[in-house]
Formats: structure tokens, sequence, C-alpha cells
């Protein structure tokens, strides 16, 4: 029985359990803040951060109901997550985690893409794209509220009450490593990592106990507008974006690039049912023959830094999110330092994680008429990859 995990717990721990609601609602997860911090003194948890969407699960009374960020039913575009949910002998728990597609050993947004906006079995089954569920952390347990307990504690329940098999999936962690797990995992080409307090209790909104480190500065954008296509492009030419500050919509650019033909064609129908008859940013837009959009869809967009006239420079599309509104989108401002991650100490230089992951760090050759800083590139051994897809990544930490 699962419940004996929970008996099992010192009596100072168990006094921090709650019973929980008999009806399990969607509720807010716990979100992230943008830090540059690389060096942690206060006992944090070393997470890869998955390019996918967001996902509660809620198993009760016989059911399984698999839920965005935004509380939207994700259960008939995910039925083989669904399964795995039920099949679990623990009949009662609510879990946090990713859903994420998988290319060549990385996880893939556009690739998700793909698969995340069907609903019909056959639909999903033609896509040919597979899902996984990557699980970080648990929030109630047989009939009790775990949030808190400390993320260690959580963990390891979690660990223990679920089992573990392709498509579910148990995020692993390191305790030590800052600045250079992120200069291999920016070398994966993995989005970045989460440093989360080891003692830190779930709470339903964004907190400092969970910091998001990235390898770039990605993040998502309204979008408000669309340019005509040119030549032989078809669909459009660029999407017009921007986000919130104060409580207005500013204009962050154009965004051309990224998209291949499906995406354009599909981008297209979805945009002309939110056209407008004015510009829904608070700027001026100088862009010829742009046409009006409802801001309602939020793209994610990689760019490699912020201009001094706020803008995202080289930005370049992944994919449509539809598990966040617009209304939250606001330009993320990192804490504690500088946003890109992936520096290297010097040419040739070797760097070793607790005398484990050895990491060769390279200068990267770039054009330099193109406006952008100098990047290091660091290549790391296999090994790192095949680790973390072997679930060993945890290292110690247990």
């Amino acid at each position: 029985m699962t419940s004996d995990l929970l008996d099992r717990l010192p009596e100072p721990q168990r006094g921090l359990l709650r019973s929980a609601p008999s009806t399990r609602s969607a509720v807010p997860p716990m979100l992230a803040v943008l830090s540059g911090r690389r060096t942690f003194q206060d006992g944090r948890l070393l997470e890869r951060k998955p390019d996918g969407v967001r996902a509660l699960a809620v198993r009760h009374a016989g059911g399984v109901r698999l839920l965005s960020r935004s509380g939207r039913a994700l259960n008939a575009t995910c039925p083989e997550l669904v399964d795995a949910l039920t099949e679990q002998r623990c009949q009662d728990f609510t879990v946090d985690g990713e859903i994420v597609a998988m290319r060549r050993g990385r996880t893939d947004f556009s690739l998700l893409q793909q698969r995340m906006g069907l609903t019909r079995p056959a639909a999903v089954r033609a896509s040919g794209v597979s899902v996984q569920y990557y699980l970080f952390d648990l929030l109630c347990l047989d009939g009790r509220d775990i949030t808190r307990l400390g993320l260690r504690t959580r963990k390891s329940l979690l660990r223990d009450a679920l089992e573990f098999r392709v498509p579910m999936r148990f995020t692993p962690h390191r305790r030590h490593g800052g600045q250079e797990l992120l200069d291999q995992a920016c070398a994966r080409g993995w989005e970045g990592l989460i440093a989360k307090r080891a003692d830190a209790a779930y709470v339903h909104k964004r907190s400092n106990s969970w910091l998001k480190l990235r390898c770039s500065a990605a993040q998502e954008f309204v979008t408000g507008g669309f340019t005509e296509p040119e030549g032989s492009r078809i669909g459009f030419g660029a999407l017009l974006v921007g986000y919130h500050r104060n409580d207005r919509l500013r204009y962050a650019g154009k965004v051309g690039t990224g998209y291949d033909t499906t995406t354009l064609r599909e981008l297209r129908r979805r945009i002309d049912e939110l056209r407008g008859p004015r510009s829904p940013f608070d700027d001026e837009v100088r862009e010829r023959a742009a046409h009006w959009v409802r801001p309602e869809l939020v793209a994610q967009i990689d760019f490699t830094e912020w201009t001094r006239a706020g803008r995202p420079r080289h930005p370049r599309f992944l994919g449509l999110r539809d598990d966040k509104t617009a209304d939250e989108v606001v330009r993320e401002q990192p804490t504690g330092g500088s946003l890109l991650a992936t520096t290297c100490a010097g040419h040739g230089s070797a760097h070793r994680t607790g005398g484990a992951l050895p990491l060769r760090c390279t200068e990267s050759r770039q054009d330099e008429s193109i406006p952008a800083p100098r990047i290091g590139l660091c290549h790391c051994d296999a090994r790192f990859n095949r680790d973390w897809s072997a679930g060993r990544w945890s290292g110690s930490a247990w």
C-alpha cells in the first residue's frame, strides 16, 4: 500500500499533511522565476528543463484527468499517458510534470506541436508523434495533500509511489554543478535547467524557490498581427508579436523564420479567424501591409538576446502555447546575473562536475557580420545524454 509511505514519515513531516479535497479541481501549478544565478548555497536540486507542455495529472475516484497549465483537458490528446496513469497500482494521486516529444534524444517542442492540437484518436495515431510524461513532483497521495512537505521528500515519495516505464518518466536531478551542468545541458541542445530549493513547499504560484536557468533567451510572445508573404512563400510573411507591460501590449517586432509549409498554412488559418480592424499594440507599428488580429495566440519564440530597443534579436518561431493565456505573457527579467548561460572558461579547457562528466570547451566560429554576442560552444561526451535518458542523472542525490 502506498499509504505506508506516508505512515513511515517522521512525526514532524506527518504533521504537515492535510486532507486532500474530495473533488480534485484544476489548480494553478508552481512556476519558476527566470534567473541569471549559476551558483547556489541554499540547497538546490538541479533538474533538466524539458522543452514541452506543462501538465498536472489527477487520479481519483477511479478516473484520470490530464490537465494543461490553463486547465484544458488533455485526455483525448494524450491517450497513451492516460492509459499509463490508469495502470498505476496507486489509485489516488496528483502529479506535476512536462509532456514532451523526443527527436534524436532531445525534447523537440516543434514536433510536440504536431500532436498537441489533435483530439481524435485516428488523427493522434496518424501523427506518428509519440509523447512521454516527465514527472517531477507529487502533490497528493492517498487522500492526503503533501504540498507542505519539502521537495526532496515529495520526489522520494513520487519515485516510490509510482512505477516508471515508457511513457512515464521520473525526472532525475543533481545537487551540485551550477554553471558546469548548465554548460553541458546547453551543449546537448537542452532548453536549460530548473534549480529548486530542496526544502521548499509546493505553492500554486510563481516562486523564487524555483529558478529557471536558460540556454537561450527564449520566451512566450503574444501574436497581434502578421504580414503578407512575398515571392514563393505561402501563408504569411512574419508574425507581429508583443508582450504585456503595465497592462498594455508592447510591440516586440516581427518573427519571420522557424516555419515549415504545414505550419505556415495552419497558422494562417488560425490567425485569419482572429482578424481585427486595428492594431492591438500600444506602440506604433511601422510594418508595410500589416494585418491585425485579436491578441489571443501565444507563440514560443527563440532568440539570441534582447536589443537595447527592447526587441528580440534573431527571433525564430518554435510553436504555439495552448497551455498559456495571452494575459500571462510579460517580458521575463532574469534575477541575479546575465541571461545567457553557455560560456566557456577558455579555448580547449576541460571541466568536471563532481569528478564525473568531462566537458570539453572550444571557441565557436560565427559570422562577424551578424551583430550578436560571441558564444562559446561547449562539447561534452555522450555519456551525459545517455545518463539522462537512462534516468541515472540523480547521482548520489538520494
